[in-house]
């Protein structure tokens, strides 16, 4: 019997300061309790190595987000992933990935962490003009990706991602042109463009409504979409998911495991799991986190155990993100599940939906509103 692969997700809780559109859990970063977090982490993932009885399994993909991994000093970063190799099993080929903020790493960081097997650097320039970056809050400035990029190339990586936001406030179309432009110069071989959202009890949410941002323009957000998909098609990046492009080789393997219903495990607050059917995340809170582990129990605050037709669901509507979509099997059989098939018939007459050999995916006009879509799907 083939065991199926697994991939491992670390959430680091800190960052320097918190970004105007952040509402992800994170702490500002104070040296003192790093460490005891990074102590936290380490007991967390021998003990649920233990608890899982998952050493044999092959760990395809593991993936430090946060937060801000970086802000954690390389001797730390270094410590986790030596215990995720000495209690858990990592593939021959595993890809490793850690998230950057272009401003906490160096060029002796980024070389400790290639020579310790850390295949992928993923850094959150977010844009590549400097007044983007200030009007919603980001720290830092463009300079400091671009040296990024160039030292990350220098300590030996070749599979380099850029995050990009667009639809940013005053951003206009040109400059979100011009942002690509740049990054294609820089040599990455993995750019994810994500349509900025406004997430509630941000500052940046608070600030459209006093009227001291302005408010999204969806229109603009699918010009600037379809400008993305052009310029990066004709630079020859494969779109292989809705908001992601890759150099042929270079697709996330982790993404891909949430986006094929592949099964994964979450260390630190707030990360979650998908395991043996069931969903489990850990507790949001760094000191709550920390106590569940001194007393020898795993942090899980929640966990759902999905029925066959959950399982399916959440198949259908994570796989319709690729680009390569789902079978069409999947699709019609959950639409059967749910009573969806009114819902699913007019997504065809739509043609937001499309099906062919087979197969059912996100049309072009679809992938702009594949939000939507899942929420109707689900």
């Amino acid at each position: 019997m083939i065991t199926p692969p697994l991939g491992l997700y670390i959430h680091i809780p800190f960052c320097r300061a918190r970004c105007d559109f952040c509402s992800f859990y994170l702490e500002i970063h104070r040296e003192g309790r790093a460490e005891t977090f990074v102590r936290s982490l380490i007991h967390e993932i021998g003990l649920s190595a233990q608890h899982h009885v998952i050493t044999i399994r092959p760990i395809q993909s593991v993936y430090l987000g946060g937060g801000t991994p970086t802000v954690l000093t390389a001797t730390q970063l270094l410590a986790i992933l030596s215990e995720i190799r000495s209690q858990l099993t990592l593939a021959a080929d595993c890809e490793i990935t850690v998230e950057a903020h272009p401003s906490t790493i160096s060029e002796g960081d980024l070389a400790q962490l290639f020579q310790a097997g850390v295949t992928r650097m993923s850094f959150g320039a977010e844009s590549m003009e400097d007044g983007d970056l200030t009007r919603i809050g980001r720290p830092g400035a463009v300079h400091e990706t671009v040296t990024a990029m160039t030292q990350a190339r220098s300590a030996g990586f070749t599979n380099l991602n850029l995050d990009l936001m667009y639809g940013l406030p005053g951003q206009s179309l040109e400059s979100w042109k011009r942002t690509l432009t740049n990054c294609l110069t820089l040599g990455s071989t993995h750019l994810s463009c994500y349509a900025l959202t406004i997430e509630q009890e941000t500052k940046l949410a608070s600030n459209i409504q006093r009227h001291r941002s302005p408010a999204l323009d969806e229109g603009l957000q699918v010009e600037m979409d379809e400008a993305a998909q052009r310029i990066l098609s004709d630079a020859g990046y494969e779109q292989y998911e809705v908001s992601n492009y890759a150099k042929p080789g270079y697709a996330c393997r982790h993404n891909l495991l949430y986006w094929t219903n592949g099964e994964y495990l979450g260390f630190g607050p707030s990360a979650q799991s998908y395991l043996g059917g069931a969903r489990f995340g850990n507790v949001a809170d760094l000191t709550a986190y920390g106590a569940a582990l001194a007393a020898e129990n795993l942090p899980i605050e929640d966990r759902a155990i999905l029925s066959k037709e959950e399982q399916l669901r959440d198949a259908v509507i994570f796989g319709l993100r690729l680009i390569r979509g789902i079978s069409s099997h999947q699709l019609h059989q959950h639409a059967a599940n749910y009573g969806h098939e009114t819902v699913t018939a007019q997504l065809l007459a739509q043609q937001l939906i499309e099906e062919g050999g087979g197969r059912s995916r996100l049309s072009a006009k679809g992938r702009l509103q594949a939000d939507t879509i899942a929420g109707q799907l689900y």
